[in-house]
Order: C-alpha cells, then sequence, then structure tokens
C-alpha cells in the first residue's frame, strides 16, 4: 500500500487530470477500507478525502459518479537518484568544476 508523503498521478476518465500528495491514510469504519486525504496539486491547492480500498489506493480502476478514476505511483526523477547516492559533496571554488554564468536578460 502507498505511504503518506507520495506523490501520485490521478487519471479521470482514462485521463491524466491532476498530481496528489497522500497527507493521510487512515482506516474507516466499514472493514477493509480507507480514508484517504489527498492534497490536490493545484492552483489553488485543495485538500480531500475519499473513502477507497487498499486495491484502489494501490492503482486499481475504481469509479466515482459512474467515472472511470485510478492513482498512479509518480517515479522519482533519475536526477533525484543520482544526487541521493553522490558519494563525495562538491568542494566551493574548487578549480576542478568551473561553472559558466548565465546572464538572465529581459526582453
Amino acid at each position: 500500500m502507498r505511504n503518506e508523503g507520495e506523490v501520485v498521478l490521478i487519471y479521470y476518465q482514462d485521463q491524466p487530470a491532476v498530481f496528489a500528495r497522500i497527507e493521510a491514510i487512515e482506516f474507516d469504519v466499514k472493514k477493509d477500507w480507507y480514508r484517504i486525504t489527498l492534497l490536490l496539486l493545484t492552483i489553488p491547492s485543495q485538500t480531500v478525502m475519499w473513502i477507497l480500498r487498499e486495491a484502489y489506493i494501490d492503482g486499481a480502476p475504481f469509479t466515482m459518479n459512474d467515472r472511470p478514476m485510478r492513482m498512479e505511483t509518480v517515479k522519482k526523477n533519475s536526477a533525484e537518484i543520482e544526487h541521493a547516492g553522490a558519494s563525495k559533496p562538491v568542494k566551493k571554488n574548487d578549480p576542478e568544476k568551473k561553472g559558466r554564468v548565465i546572464p538572465f536578460k529581459k526582453k
């Protein structure tokens, strides 16, 4: 099952619709159902709570008001993975690591 803090892509009618971060997953009063609180990453952001089975939280298709829905995990960017596995930090003013300054020009 997904964890709190994970980012998911929500599909609405088989089309990607919105990204959301899982804020909380709690047991519901109905057996085998969960209350999942999502922060929809829209402008402005919105918080919603859905009551779903574990399979739906894990990506199985479901319906809301007869509209097909599903949630898909957003995979981490390869640059984030490489950065997390870096073995040595880059020193400031390292002569071997010269960068190039690119000025920002208004048009």
